[in-house]
């Protein structure tokens, strides 16, 4: 398993500056909750999964499987 940004740098660098706008939480999230926190809940349980390969939610990070 290995978690890398999005290849797309743009993508990366406007998902940077929401975060840092909006206190590391998920600026593709409206909810300010610790489950929101990057790395999101919703990613981490994905990195738990072994059949999961993909993009979390607001495509900053992604896991490829081994």
């Amino acid at each position: 398993m290995k978690i890398t940004f999005n290849e797309d740098k743009e993508i990366v660098k406007r998902i940077k500056e929401g975060l840092k706008q909006k206190g590391g939480y998920c600026p593709c999230k409206l909810q300010r909750s610790e489950e929101n926190k990057c790395i999101c809940a919703e990613f981490r349980e994905q990195i738990k999964d072994p059949d999961f390969e993909g993009y979390c939610h607001c495509r900053l990070y992604y896991k490829k499987k081994d």
